[in-house]
């Protein structure tokens, strides 16, 4: 993929949930929420200070986090549903 997010901004994979409760009742797809978990498949460089300076990203590839119900915006890319988000609309890393 050729694709590299600018500034504080991340590409997002959403993970899929489960199928099933932990009853095991099968959920059907019109009944899913979307999930609110993913995977960083790239990251920009950072924001900036107002001097200039470079502020680190938290978040690295490859890291599964957690983000808001209606964070991000919706693309394809090679065919591929994936969100852009910035880092701040991220709630955290799953470890």
């Amino acid at each position: 993929m050729a694709f590299k997010p600018l500034h504080d901004r991340v590409l997002v994979r959403r993970v899929e949930s489960d199928e099933k409760t932990k009853g095991g009742l099968i959920i059907p797809d019109s009944a899913k929420e979307k999930p609110a978990e993913g995977e960083v498949i790239a990251c920009g460089e950072g924001a900036r200070k107002d001097s200039g300076e470079l502020i680190e990203m938290g978040v690295k590839e490859g890291d599964r986090i957690l983000f808001g119900k209606w964070s991000g915006t919706e693309v394809t890319i090679d065919g591929e549903e994936l969100l852009i988000m910035k880092e701040s609309d991220i709630l955290g890393i799953i470890s």
